[in-house]
């Protein structure tokens, strides 16, 4: 299919090119009135000009085209949501302090062990679905909702069957330390035994993850509870994606270096130190300001992480608890008002530095010959008026695969 009448198209890559870090992440290639040549689902050909010969044409009407957003970090697969919650923090009350009362992380754990696998898998294709429609090409998806040998596999089961129906692709994150379960309350330790030794070796045995995370928080797991989780996951072959420093900064990012973790995520709070871990080292830095807008918590310090030379990566951490958004032209919006980053720099952290904190960096996230053609097409003049209009999903419509949907 050749893509004719292409305004500008933001995003391309014309050599191959790494992670986007400091002032090169306000750096996006594009090309004005272009056009793409799409093979067997894969991009073959851009340029602008004289067009090639081809009989199947889109007619893009002017359209701006960009590569589809990644999203890197979301809690996807749920039972239902939680908006009882929601207007008890109205009223008040503050996320911890509605876990400590059985609700939060305990409380969608509850409701999905109530719910077959068959089911779980219906509604978060629907969700799926959505967030495809949305402008996201690919995704992560984490387990940890489960809190025992069943649910957790029944969560990451299903996430592999998200990927095999092929609406985008998806990478799984094994998050069985996410919370302590009430069966073990005041034996945090006896349940990291739990996950170590019975959890893990079931998800390995059954291909369900390609990564391992720990809610490394106060309350949650410590630094040589998350240290044990990380160092059985690197031993099974599983690096690490980490949460850190959501309320509390007290030695995660290290850790995380050195437990050679891909990624840190969160970040709501920096510690001493923290970010000369993030410069000296390849951790990506990512950001989920959805969440802090929902909570009204602190936004990461996104301008001070670029401006210190590093990459920055944003996602949704959709979930039914603290950020029930899965749209991530909103999340490109929030970075840009609350997290003063330039729609450039935004942009680049969605889409390229996005697919690198999922190692898909040579399928997607970009606009580059031998990659999937997943494209958004935008209602827009220019890449500013994505993030100017926070409140209106401007993608007309999706190329996924090579698919128009």
């Amino acid at each position: 299919m050749l893509i004719h009448n292409i305004s500008k198209i933001y995003g391309v890559e014309t050599k191959t090119s790494g992670i986007r870090k400091g002032s090169s992440m306000a750096e996006v290639d594009s090309l004005e009135n272009a056009w793409i040549l799409v093979e067997n689902g894969r991009i073959t050909d851009f340029g602008n000009g004289v067009e090639p010969e081809h009989t199947e044409r889109h007619d893009a009407q002017g359209m701006v085209v960009a590569p589809a957003f990644v999203d890197c970090h979301t809690h996807l697969v749920f039972a239902t949501g939680r908006e009882g919650e929601f207007v008890d923090r109205i009223k008040g009350l503050s996320y911890e302090e509605i876990a400590s009362r059985g609700g939060g992380i305990l409380n969608s754990a509850g409701r999905l062990a109530q719910m077959s696998e068959d089911e779980l898998f219906e509604q978060a294709k629907d969700r799926l679905m959505y967030v495809q429609r949305s402008g996201t090409g690919a995704i992560e998806i984490k387990s940890g909702y489960g809190l025992d040998v069943e649910n957790e596999l029944k969560m990451l089961r299903v996430a592999r069957r998200l990927n095999d129906e092929g609406i985008v692709p998806v990478r799984s994150t094994f998050l069985g330390a996410h919370a302590v379960p009430a069966a073990f309350k005041g034996d945090t330790d006896g349940y990291v035994d739990l996950v170590i030794k019975e959890i893990l070796p079931e998800v390995v045995s059954e291909g369900l993850a390609d990564y391992i995370d720990v809610f490394c928080e106060k309350g949650y797991f410590d630094l040589a509870q998350t240290k044990r989780i990380l160092e059985a996951g690197l031993k099974q072959g599983l690096r690490s994606r980490i949460h850190v420093n959501q309320f509390h900064a007290f030695g995660g990012v290290d850790l995380a270096k050195q437990m050679n973790a891909l990624s840190v995520e969160h970040l709501e709070v920096l510690g001493e130190g923290d970010l000369e871990v993030l410069q000296e080292s390849d951790l990506i830095p990512v950001a989920l300001p959805a969440c802090s807008f929902f909570l009204s918590i602190p936004y990461t310090p996104a301008r001070e992480i670029i401006d210190a030379g590093c990459a920055l990566v944003l996602a949704s951490d959709f979930n039914p608890g603290s950020s029930p958004v899965f749209d991530l032209n909103f999340v490109f919006s929030l970075a840009c008002v609350k997290q003063r980053l330039l729609p450039n720099e935004a942009f680049n952290a969605l889409t390229i530095n996005a697919a690198h904190a999922l190692e898909f960096e040579e399928e997607c996230g970009s606009i580059a010959k031998g990659k999937r053609a997943d494209l958004n097409f935008y209602t827009i003049d220019n890449l500013d008026q994505i993030p100017y209009y926070p409140a209106h999903n401007q993608v007309s419509h999706v190329m996924r695969g090579g698919r128009i949907l």
